[in-house]
């Protein structure tokens, strides 16, 4: 009995969209619980914070009744939240620390337990409260409830494990149906080509066994095929990218106006609620420039009012540009080298700013940045490239491929904060490929090194010129420019 491809397929499709599901669903599983944790480690400081200053202020017995009062006021009923106070005066002490088996530590004197009489684990903070007044020195333990993040995941996991389930349900009837299309006859090759749609963008036309006159043709439709499913497959990665990025800025304006609005707030509170507000819509508009600026290079832009210009002196001015990060940083930066080149100032600035930014942020004080410019060699004659080194971590070979990538960070510690959104070097790359250059980094010997190429023929300007040299202590101030850079209105 012959075995069925279209549903051995099939079968083979479920498989993998059911490991990708789950792979999927386990990322996002251990995402939302460290996202968890984090919010319920700033909930454990907030009530610390508010606790302490209450119990530092209670200078006198009759004042600690007042605490006392307090802080039973501010233990729910549920006991998802426990405050205790102990010290060497009797008179002073509040409510029992939580005890039980210790699960585990970190560092900022956060404990996990669980509790010796069972139920859920208890987040602990202690903190010492110096003496004032009549008060002794005392110990503050705040704890807080791991039962809602429990409940939480746990029906985060359910619909997970039903969401994978069905998917993959999904992802095998339909893929039956798309391969036994994909394995019709040879002789309805029209009515097969007809039949390609978004919907079914991975049909191909086989052309095993089509004869000589048709095969030319079907290989031409499948090139052109492919081409469209790549655009498309770009189109699909730049709506994800997006839809991920402004998800972040807009749930924070939703949590702080939602905040905002729960009680009456004073005038300064709500100024503060809104200059928050401002930074992330500022944040916002920035990753949108920048992505429609990637949109236009994806679709082939190239760059436009070209000038001949001296790259030495293009960066210098944009080493001016950067004096004040450059002091703050406490770095130095050194420019060897020249060269000639067509190239639209404002791009090819922009492209330098974002590579001595990226070797700014990833600097030890002190440090000096070597910024060079050199003509390439063999058949690399036709480029110049912009070489910006810089002391730093060694970067992983894995991790350098992806560097130019949209969005991408190499991890925590390679990443700046809130303010970089993961566009600069794909920028960087982008500029390139519109001056018909490339983009290269390197990590050896404790030196990372990123770099991108403009075309520049031999014949479009003079030969090298004695090397340029700008440091930190350059004379012409930024101060205005610096303050657009940092809130993401500048390249």
């Amino acid at each position: 009995m012959n075995r069925s491809i279209a549903r051995r397929l099939a079968s083979m499709f479920a498989l993998v969209a059911l490991f990708v599901f789950t792979l999927v669903g386990t990322g996002l599983f251990l995402v939302l619980r460290t996202q968890l944790e984090h919010h319920l480690r700033e909930s454990l400081d907030d009530r610390t914070q508010i606790a302490r200053i209450i119990v530092y202020h209670a200078v006198t017995p009759d004042k600690w009744r007042m605490v006392r009062e307090k802080l039973t006021d501010m233990t729910p009923h549920d006991s998802s939240t426990v405050y205790s106070v102990s010290s060497m005066d009797p008179g002073f002490n509040f409510g029992r620390p939580v005890e039980g088996t210790v699960v585990k530590s970190w560092p900022g004197g956060y404990t996990r337990i669980a509790p010796a009489g069972g139920g859920a684990d208890m987040l602990t903070s202690t903190v010492t409260v110096r003496p004032n007044g009549e008060r002794p020195p005392m110990q503050l333990q705040v704890a807080v409830s791991y039962s809602p993040n429990l409940r939480t995941m746990r029906v985060f996991g359910s619909a997970l494990a039903a969401l994978s389930a069905l998917g993959s349900l999904a992802v095998l009837l339909l893929s039956y149906s798309v391969t036994r299309l994909g394995l019709a006859p040879l002789t309805r090759l029209t009515r097969d080509a007809s039949a390609v749609s978004p919907n079914n963008r991975s049909q191909r036309l086989n052309t095993a066994s089509l004869p000589h006159e048709l095969n030319d043709l079907a290989n031409s439709f499948n090139g052109a095929l492919e081409r469209l499913d790549g655009a498309y497959g770009r189109l699909e990665s730049f709506n994800a990218d997006v839809a991920h990025e402004l998800r972040t800025p807009v749930t924070i304006l939703i949590g702080q106006t939602e905040v905002a609005l729960t009680r009456n707030r004073s005038v300064e509170d709500l100024r503060h609620t809104l200059q928050s507000n401002l930074e992330e819509f500022e944040r916002m508009r920035a990753i949108i420039n920048d992505m429609l600026f990637l949109a236009r290079a994806d679709q082939g832009e190239r760059a436009t009012g070209l000038i001949d210009a001296s790259l030495a002196a293009e960066v210098a001015h944009t080493l001016e540009f950067l004096e004040i990060p450059l002091e703050e940083a406490r770095v130095h930066a050194q420019l060897r080298g020249d060269a000639f080149a067509r190239v639209n100032r404002s791009l090819f600035g922009r492209a330098c700013t974002n590579l001595l930014m990226n070797a700014i942020q990833h600097c030890e004080p002190g440090a000096t940045i070597s910024v060079t410019i050199a003509r390439g060699e063999g058949e690399m004659r036709d480029q110049v490239r912009v070489i910006v080194a810089n002391p730093g971590a060694p970067i992983a070979p894995e991790i350098l491929e992806h560097l130019f990538d949209r969005f991408y960070r190499a991890e925590v510690s390679r990443t700046n904060s809130r303010e970089n959104h993961g566009l600069g070097l794909a920028i960087v790359k982008a500029i390139a490929e519109m001056h018909r250059g490339t983009v290269s980094a390197e990590s050896a010997n404790g030196i990372n090194t990123f770099s991108f190429s403009v075309a520049a023929p031999l014949s479009a300007g003079a030969g090298d010129v004695p090397p340029l040299r700008a440091t930190a202590n350059t004379n012409v101030a930024a101060d205005t420019a610096y303050s657009a850079l940092a809130k993401g209105k500048s390249a």
